[in-house]
């Protein structure tokens, strides 16, 4: 490694209050000086400047499915998403036109050594899919004319521009409000418009009264479990003498979800000053926010906007450091974040202990989604009375909503909780065709069929409505399913997800995750047997809850769902005589 980059990695690690915590963006740096590929003389030397075994380091960068590690890319590595939203858009369409104009298939290297083709899985970029991207840059939106164009100005050598048209709106003008503004990641112009007040007032409260105040406005977490956030912060020890910290979870995992990204790009102080406020609340000097680690541009605009902020005197005893993850959708998982924080694998911790007791390095920590904490300077500045004016008692405030797939207008959209999903629909310009199905919560919620939708008073966006119609409100990524699309094959992309995805701790989700791949892959491919599809719920139903994290949840539910809503497609692709 070149002088540089050793001084690039001691800096990095120096911005840790352990060094090894360093380790994942360090393997990335090295990863990226080297043409994408990560060499093992790399990362041995990353391994002595972080102080970690050569083991450990190596244990963790084949466990990240970012590094490269053993094979060897090209100059521009395109990885095309592939996941549910993105097949519901036409990604697959695009992926066979770049194997036919490259002339090489998945995982494979162009004879020159200019492009490498993959697969992978969810991008977060559900709304603007089918997505490319090229090393660390995303080309949304794409297009066989737009391939064209990529790809020659790639033999160029030029990387072009990004161009994509996002679809967003609101009826809130809460967590959108500065959406459409020019410069709105700008300190600037945060501050006309209202920007870091909520702080300012939150200052000259007791941190006890701020924990009140979120705790009156009965907010429920974003990020998908709904744990109410005034009652997770309450739980943090007053009397402990060990730091305190405090996680803004980033990573954005879930397919079907891509909201956390609208706020992060386009008003990133909304959430700097939500976490200042909330770290204030439980008492944390030290916070982070933990990026999916394909978010390379939104890191630098998180980092950009934090210097702005500390030079505006915004974090006086406050440090916030920006924290590359580097693609593990278990790490969404409180803890299994936690400890890729810590420059591990990312593998769940048993609870108890919960993170507010034992979290990062054995201290109590808080861990909060973006859009949970964005939310915190509204409830500050206006109270909790105001924020609990938007909704219904079902579920106050605002939410942001995904919507990707059958919609003339697939988008994120900030509505009040509980807001019928027809109107919803609306507002995304409508449904595109006739609809077979819909996911409303991301991809781990189960299925509702196009009948479901007409029956009772008509959905609506919270979490009891959602349970009352057999599904969750999840993180509020929805999918629609027109009726071109097979949900046996559905079914079947859903498992290979949730398979390469398990981080394999424990026997259920490891073993049964294979298992159902392996028989649905059998149906779909026309080999299915009588018996198949009754050995699928079986699994299903033995992984249900038998698992470490929610992970075997995830997928085990929404698949039995798919399978008993839409049993005769499964079964008209087997012989059952």
């Amino acid at each position: 490694m070149s002088d540089k980059l050793i001084n690039d990695i001691r800096l990095l690690s120096a911005k840790y209050p352990k060094k090894e915590s360093a380790l994942i963006p360090a393997l990335m740096l090295a990863q990226k000086s080297n043409f994408n590929n990560l060499t093992q003389d790399a990362l041995l030397q990353v391994a002595d400047l972080v102080g970690v075994t050569p083991s450990r380091a190596f244990g963790v960068a084949s466990y990240y499915s970012m590094f490269n590690i053993g094979k060897k890319v090209g100059k521009y590595h395109l990885q095309v998403d592939t996941n549910i939203p993105a097949t519901l858009m036409g990604a697959k369409k695009i992926y066979s036109y770049l194997e036919e104009k490259l002339g090489i298939s998945k995982g494979e290297t162009t004879r020159d050594g200019m492009f490498t083709l993959s697969s992978v899985e969810d991008l977060a970029s559900c709304g603007t899919t089918p997505v490319i991207q090229v090393n660390d840059v995303y080309y949304e939106s794409m297009t066989h004319e737009k391939v064209d164009i990529l790809i020659d100005s790639l033999k160029e050598g030029i990387m072009p521009p990004k161009e994509v048209t996002y679809n967003w709106g609101t009826k809130c003008d809460v967590l959108l409000k500065r959406r459409g503004i020019k410069n709105s990641t700008s300190i600037k112009v945060y501050k006309k418009n209202g920007g870091y007040q909520a702080l300012a007032k939150a200052l000259k409260m007791k941190p006890e009264e701020i924990i009140e105040e979120v705790k009156e406005s009965e907010i429920g977490g974003r990020g998908g479990a709904g744990f109410p956030t005034g009652l997770k912060w309450g739980f943090v020890p007053k009397t402990s003498p060990k730091p305190v910290y405090l996680i803004c979870n980033a990573d954005e995992g879930e397919p079907g979800t891509f909201k956390d990204r609208e706020i992060m790009e386009y008003d990133p102080h909304l959430l700097i000053e939500g976490i200042a406020i909330s770290a204030y609340a439980i008492g944390s000097k030290f916070a982070f926010i933990y990026i999916r680690g394909e978010f390379e541009w939104i890191a630098g605009i998180l980092e950009k906007a934090i210097s702005e902020a500390r030079a505006d005197k915004q974090l006086k005893d406050l440090e916030i450091v920006v924290h590359r993850g580097a693609g593990s959708y278990v790490c969404g998982e409180e803890t299994a974040l936690i400890e890729s924080l810590e420059g591990k694998r990312g593998f769940p911790r048993m609870k108890p202990p919960f993170p507010a007791i034992e979290g990062l390095y054995g201290c109590p920590t808080v861990v909060n989604n973006v859009e949970t904490l964005s939310v915190i300077p509204f409830i500050i500045e206006k109270g909790a009375g105001e924020f609990k004016k938007i909704g219904t008692a079902d579920g106050f405030g605002m939410k942001l909503f995904g919507i990707s797939g059958a919609v003339n207008k697939p988008g994120v959209y900030e509505c009040p909780m509980g807001i019928p999903f027809a109107e919803l629909i609306e507002f995304a310009g409508g449904f595109k065709g006739k609809i077979k199905g819909v996911i409303v919560g991301g991809l781990s919620t189960p299925i509702l069929t196009a009948e479901d939708l007409m029956k009772g008073n008509g959905l609506k966006m919270n979490g009891k409505s959602c349970r009352n119609y057999g599904t969750a409100l999840g993180s509020g990524g929805i999918m629609v399913i027109g009726e071109e699309f097979s949900i046996p094959e559905i079914a079947l992309r859903t498992m290979e997800f949730y398979h390469h995805e398990s981080c394999g701790q424990c026997t259920p989700c490891r073993l049964g995750s294979g298992m159902l791949l392996k028989i649905l892959k059998k149906i779909v491919d026309g080999h299915g047997e009588k018996g198949d599809i009754d050995n699928a719920l079986w699994f299903c139903n033995n992984i249900r809850g038998n698992t470490l994290c929610p992970t075997g949840e995830a997928y085990a539910y929404p698949i039995k769902m798919m399978i008993l809503k839409f049993r005769n497609e499964f079964e008209q692709l087997i012989n059952i005589n």
